[in-house]
């Protein structure tokens, strides 16, 4: 194959010079890589942004499209199957036509479907929209881990203080989603929270042009081979089996359709051979099945994310249909929740270290059901005072937990695997999320009438009795043998 030859373009690199010149000074260099950063930074919180700030719109979305709970739901599984799918995919094209390049088309993306969707002649074109949404912010976060360490060459700044950074951006975009959508659904209505995102994505567009480095020169690749590469057989067939079950569950109030049911077990099981036999897959179950710990931390960590989204979006629904509070002032009762999770990062941390991580994790799945139990005072009182002692209460949870389970990854997976191993994580994210819109739907189903209290109490129910079964989990998990001799970082497992 031909390799290309080395592209030196008109855009600015780190320092603020031409890329490849070497005429700046460090303070310079070091400037023009906070601006870099800034600019992905604010590409990637695009993606959290948008998970958080649905959760305060679906009352609206509701009212706007004569909707039932069921079907508004749609609008964020249709945003989580396509993250699911799009985050693998979309590394893979970065490698092939440059993180830099593909973080700039994200933006477009972005722009183009925020400008178009509030226009939306109905709600399935809304549900369109979100998935165009999760396409292009999918782009962000492969593409800006991809441009830290040319980065961090060019200015002399640590790689993992550029990616604490990313990272510190990705928790911010999800702790201020509720505010800021809660705010632009009461003032402007839901149309508004696809229109922010324009000039955010510009600003990130514009920035990653001139201060990120330009991409290196790149093999060319045949289509076919990244057709391949990226198994999209095997993610049509991951969409098509969760899809098909989703519609089967949301219909069992109804008229159960069972052919959908069997179209589920047929696409799983094509699913799961294809998989098996991916040179390149998807999903690696052969890694999973050749390390039963990674797959415990991959059951705990979507069990987690079902009982936490299941709070993260059915209280905001029960605020405002039970209780009668607008979307800003909702969104302000859901901020401790994210706020307090942002302010106990670094004692998560240090938790770990001083405790170690098995204890660390046994605390937070302990916390996790004692907050999620706590949820069921909404069934009795939507006092203001309340609810923000309780979100505020479910916050210190998750955060010990998220801390704790990304380091339980690194504890379980060997050092080569460490990489589709947390692309796997990613989507067991994603999974837990879908489950739990799914439980919501079923559930909620009168959410302004005389049963929304009786709906949410086996709301909360059904989410203790996981967390219960998530703390169990917790308790079963072991690191691998071969992490206390690691030397990767990761604090020693107690």
């Amino acid at each position: 194959m031909a390799v290309r030859p080395p592209r030196y373009d008109r855009t600015h690199g780190c320092g603020g010079v031409v890329s490849g010149a070497s005429s700046s000074t460090p303070a310079e260099k070091k400037r023009g890589a906070g601006l870099a950063i800034a600019s992905l930074s604010l590409g990637t919180g695009l993606n959290p942004l948008n998970s958080s700030m649905i959760a305060v719109a679906l009352v609206d979305l509701q009212k706007t499209f004569t909707l039932g709970i069921a079907e508004a739901t749609w609008v964020i599984t249709a945003f989580y199957l396509a993250s699911a799918a799009g985050q693998p995919l979309m590394g893979r094209l970065g490698d092939r036509f440059g993180p830099r390049r593909l973080f700039m088309f994200g933006m477009v993306v972005v722009m183009v479907v925020a400008v178009l969707t509030p226009f939306a002649p109905s709600f399935a074109w809304v549900c369109v929209g979100r998935v165009g949404l999760a396409i292009g912010t999918a782009t962000a976060f492969p593409s800006a881990v991809a441009m830290v360490r040319p980065i961090s060459k060019a200015s002399g700044v640590s790689t993992p203080r550029l990616l604490g950074r990313i990272q510190m951006a990705n928790t911010a975009g999800a702790a201020i989603g509720p505010v800021v959508g809660g705010l632009l659904v009461s003032t402007l209505g839901w149309p508004a929270i696809f229109a922010v995102n324009v000039p955010l994505a510009l600003l990130a567009l514009i920035g990653t042009r001139m201060f990120a480095p330009a991409d290196a020169a790149r093999r060319a690749e045949r289509l076919r081979t990244l057709v391949v590469q990226s198994d999209v057989p095997g993610i049509a067939l991951f969409i098509g089996t969760l899809v098909a079950l989703l519609i089967f569950l949301l219909g069992l109030q109804s008229t159960p359709a069972w052919w959908l049911l069997a179209v589920a077990v047929v696409a799983g099981g094509a699913f799961v051979w294809r998989e098996l036999t991916a040179s390149t897959p998807f999903i690696d179950l052969r890694l999973l099945a050749a390390n039963r710990s990674l797959m415990m931390v991959y059951l705990c960590f979507a069990v987690f994310n079902l009982v936490y989204y299941t709070a993260f979006f059915g209280l905001p629904q029960l605020l405002q249909d039970h209780g009668g509070y607008n979307a800003g002032i909702t969104g302000l009762l859901m901020f401790p929740l994210a706020a307090v999770t942002i302010g106990l990062t670094p004692l998560g941390a240090r938790w770990i270290e001083r405790r170690g991580l098995r204890f660390t994790l046994l605390v937070g799945g302990v916390g996790l059901i004692v907050g999620t139990a706590l949820l069921a005072v909404a069934a009795a009182t939507v006092n203001p005072i309340a609810m923000l002692l309780i979100t505020a209460a479910m916050g210190a949870p998750y955060c010990i937990v998220s801390i704790a389970m990304n380091q339980a990854l690194y504890a379980s997976a060997r050092p080569k695997d460490r990489g589709v191993a947390a692309g796997i994580f990613q989507t067991s994210r994603y999974v837990g999320a879908i489950a739990a819109t799914t439980v919501l739907g079923i559930v909620l189903t009168d959410g302004s009438g005389p049963n929304a209290s009786a709906q949410w109490l086996i709301v909360i129910a059904i989410a203790t009795g996981l967390a219960i079964v998530h703390a169990l989990l917790l308790g079963s998990w072991h690191p691998r043998e071969y992490e206390e001799q690691d030397t990767s970082g990761v604090p020693t497992t107690r």
